[in-house]
């Protein structure tokens, strides 16, 4: 069984939470039972969240070894020129070693999305630009940590694909079976 859902903002990527206060999890969604997450979102990352009951089917989805593409909008801080688009389509140098390269274009228009509560604190003297990039790694808030080695530090990440399942159509909370 694989299922789509769409992870809401600040909800975690687990069934489970033992802090105080608790934050949100998947609890919450009446997912079907005996499925985990193929993979991880950050908590503060919404999007694109598969879940699966089969073991060898997560990891060829998540392992870096199959490459598998991870297709993200960003918003980003600033307004990407053509050197920091390269910068990233080249691979950026982490404190983790070098990424692979990626797909990374700048979007003309931003992405039609669902509100996100809280909103992305809007400056009037700072502009910013939606990004696109597609990578087939899966490091820890690697996108984040990507942009923001180039100088434009991510707003919002919502991750829109995975392989070729894409988020289209469902709204923050709901899932489908695929």
């Amino acid at each position: 069984m694989l299922i789509a859902f769409n992870k809401p903002f600040n909800v975690l990527c687990q069934f489970t939470d033992r802090s105080v206060p608790p934050r949100r999890t998947l609890a919450e969604f009446g997912l079907p039972p005996d499925v985990y997450a193929a993979g991880r979102l950050d908590y503060d990352s919404e999007g694109l969240l598969l879940l699966t009951d089969d073991g060898t089917l997560a990891n060829r989805l998540t392992d870096p070894r199959h490459k598998q593409p991870k297709t993200y909008w960003a918003q980003v801080e600033g307004v990407p020129d053509e050197a920091r688009l390269a910068e990233l389509s080249g691979g950026v140098l982490l404190n983790d070693g070098p990424t692979r390269p990626a797909q990374v274009s700048l979007l003309d228009m931003p992405p039609k999305l669902w509100p996100r509560d809280p909103p992305v604190r809007f400056r009037k003297t700072v502009p910013d630009a939606w990004i696109e990039l597609v990578i087939t790694e899966g490091r820890n808030r690697q996108v984040r940590r990507m942009t923001a080695a180039v100088g434009l530090p991510t707003l919002r990440l919502v991750r829109v694909a995975m392989g070729a399942v894409r988020l289209d159509g469902l709204a923050p909370g709901q899932w489908r079976a695929c």
